[in-house]
């Protein structure tokens, strides 16, 4: 007795699953969302494919991304000549409102407090957030520093972890360090996260990795005062470039459960839009809570 219904495979399992939902009147209760037109975008889906580079190191512009995602190719650009390597706006998929966050190469201090203030004004607006990670994470270096990326990356992380309207991620390139986090990564929960099959998602890119590597390996033997053998040294550069290459495809990171799976790109609008429906609904829907156990036989 401690399974209602048995389903001959998965297919069949499915169609029991609808059955029953069938059966239930949770619809009655919800109110009647007005029917809102809307426009689809003005340029293909089928044009992604061309839009992004396979090699996540060369830049190209997310909004060309955004116009074959989102009705009539229409974003309302928030401080556009601000924080440009951060792309903020509003727009809308299959006529629900959101907000947008894209990337456009790393995060800088001021693309930091641009993102910050923008998922504020979604926070207040009530409108869900959809980010486009396509990261090598945040601005580093002496100038970066004295731009003040600490100060201004962490108000931004900050606004992540404490926004109270749904987040969706979207995968759409690289996602690499810190970024991760501060374009609501896994570890801060977004309702969904979906990656691109391009994707890759690691500490660092495996060049960069070697690179740094061999330098601590090279100071460690000055500092030690044996010899630096170049062969190994490029040896050991090459593995980790080989390791590291191989566990930031989009493949070992899903497999892992690291997102809700790997989509193609051209159905982007439409498991979006498929994922702000759900987001509304669980908004709005009423829960019953129960009080008292289920009795089984």
């Amino acid at each position: 007795g401690l399974g209602e219904y048995l389903a001959e495979d998965d297919a069949d399992g499915i169609r029991i699953a609808r059955e029953i939902m069938a059966k239930l009147p949770w619809n009655e209760q919800l109110p009647v969302r007005p029917e809102k037109s809307f426009k689809e975008p003005r340029h293909d889906a089928d044009e992604l494919a061309g839009v992004v580079p396979v090699d996540y190191r060369k830049p190209y512009d997310v909004r060309e991304v955004i116009a074959r995602v989102v009705d009539d190719s229409d974003l309302l650009d928030f401080k556009a000549l601000y924080g440009v390597h951060t792309v903020c706006g509003h727009a809308e998929i299959e006529g629900h409102a959101m907000g947008l966050i894209g990337n456009n190469g790393p995060i800088d201090a001021d693309g930091s407090a641009k993102a910050a203030q923008f998922i504020q004004i979604c926070c207040q607006a009530n409108i869900p957030i959809v980010y486009l990670q396509n990261t090598t994470g945040y601005m580093v270096g002496r100038e970066a520093e004295q731009d003040g990326i600490i100060k201004h990356g962490s108000k931004m992380i900050q606004a992540v972890a404490n926004a109270n309207v749904p987040q969706i991620t979207l995968h759409i390139g690289a996602s690499f360090g810190a970024g991760n986090y501060g374009m609501c990564g896994r570890a801060y929960d977004p309702r969904f996260i979906f990656a691109w099959p391009n994707n890759r998602i690691a500490v660092m890119g495996g060049e960069q990795a070697a690179k740094v590597m061999a330098i601590v390996t090279e100071e460690k033997l000055r500092r030690e005062g044996k010899p630096v053998d170049r062969e190994k040294l490029e040896a050991m550069e090459q593995e980790i470039i080989r390791r590291i290459d191989g566990e930031s495809l989009a493949l070992y990171a899903t497999a892992r459960l690291w997102d809700d799976g790997l989509i193609d790109p051209r159905d982007s609008r439409k498991v979006l839009a498929l994922c702000l429906s759900i987001c509304r609904e669980a908004g709005i829907r009423p829960l019953k809570s129960t009080t008292f156990g289920v009795g089984r036989m």
